[in-house]
C-alpha cells in the first residue's frame, strides 16, 4: 500500500536526516510519488510523524501493562525490563528518529505518553516498598536499557539485547546475577568480583561513544578501579 510506503520511506529519512530536516517533496521523491499524491495521504509531516510514534508508544505501554500485572515482584521486574528491550529493539529506526531530533521528545502528547511509560517502568523495576537506594539503581538500569539500541543500531539484534540484558543484571546486582545464572558476587558482598567478556565489551564500546569510566562503573556495578582497568587493557 502506498501509506505504508510513505512511512517507510519517512521513518528511514527521518533517522538519517531528522525530522525537521526532511521536507515532504523529500519523502515524495524517496517514495516515486507526486508531492500532492504525499498530501493525499498524508495531510502534514506531523500527521506522519503521528503514525510513526504510535505504534511504538502503544507496544511499550501495553508491554508495561502486561508485566505489571503480575504478582511476583522479580518476575515483574524482569518482564518489564526485557520487555522494555524488546520494544525498543523493534521499533529502533522509531527511536533512532526521535533522538535524532531530541525536540521532538518534548512535545505532548509524545513527551507525556513516554514520561508517563518511563516512570512506571522505573516503578516496577524498583519493586514494591523500594527505598532510595533501590529506586536509584531502577532508574538507573531503565535509563540504560534504551541507549545502547541507538548507539549500536546496526548491531545484531539478538546479540545487542543479551548485552544490554548482561547490562542490567550487573546493575541490579546479586539477585539479578544469581537469577540469570550468573557469576555470584565477591566473597564479602558488595560488587561483583569481575565482568564477564560480554559485560567488559559492552563497557568499551559505551566508553567509545562517550561515557566515562565513573558512569561505566555505576553502570555496572563494579569499582572505579576496575572501569579504568578495563577500559585500558
Amino acid at each position: 500500500m502506498t501509506s505504508e510506503r510513505i512511512l517507510a520511506a519517512a521513518r528511514s529519512l527521518f533517522a538519517a536526516r531528522g525530522y525537521r530536516a526532511t521536507s515532504m517533496q523529500a519523502i515524495a521523491d524517496e517514495v516515486g510519488i507526486t508531492k500532492a499524491a504525499l498530501y493525499y495521504h498524508f495531510d502534514s509531516k506531523e500527521a506522519i510523524l503521528h503514525q510513526l510514534t504510535v505504534p511504538l508508544l502503544d507496544e511499550l505501554e501495553a508491554t508495561l501493562a502486561a508485566a505489571e500485572a503480575g504478582t511476583d515482584a522479580e518476575d515483574v521486574r524482569w518482564r518489564t525490563i526485557e520487555g522494555y528491550v524488546d520494544v525498543h529493539l523493534r521499533h529502533r529506526q522509531t527511536l533512532t528518529m526521535l533522538v535524532k531530533d531530541m525536540s521532538l521528545l518534548v512535545q505532548a502528547p509524545i513527551a507525556d505518553r513516554f514520561r508517563a511509560a518511563i516512570a512506571l517502568a522505573n516503578d516496577l523495576v524498583a519493586g514494591p516498598g523500594a527505598g532510595l537506594e533501590q529506586r536509584v539503581r531502577a532508574c538507573q538500569v531503565v535509563a540504560g536499557l534504551a541507549d545502547p539500541v541507538v548507539l549500536f543500531r546496526d548491531a545484531p539484534i539478538e546479540r545487542l539485547r543479551g548485552l544490554i540484558l548482561d547490562g542490567a543484571r550487573a546493575l541490579l546486582g546479586e539477585s539479578a546475577v544469581r537469577r540469570a545464572g550468573g557469576p555470584a558476587r565477591g566473597r564479602n558482598g558488595g560488587r561483583p568480583a569481575a565482568l564477564t567478556a560480554e559485560q567488559v565489551e559492552l563497557a568499551r564500546e559505551l566508553h567509545r561513544s562517550g561515557v566515562g569510566a565513573e558512569e561505566l562503573a555505576h553502570r555496572f556495578a563494579v569499582s572505579r578501579a576496575t572501569a579504568y582497568r578495563i577500559l585500558k587493557t
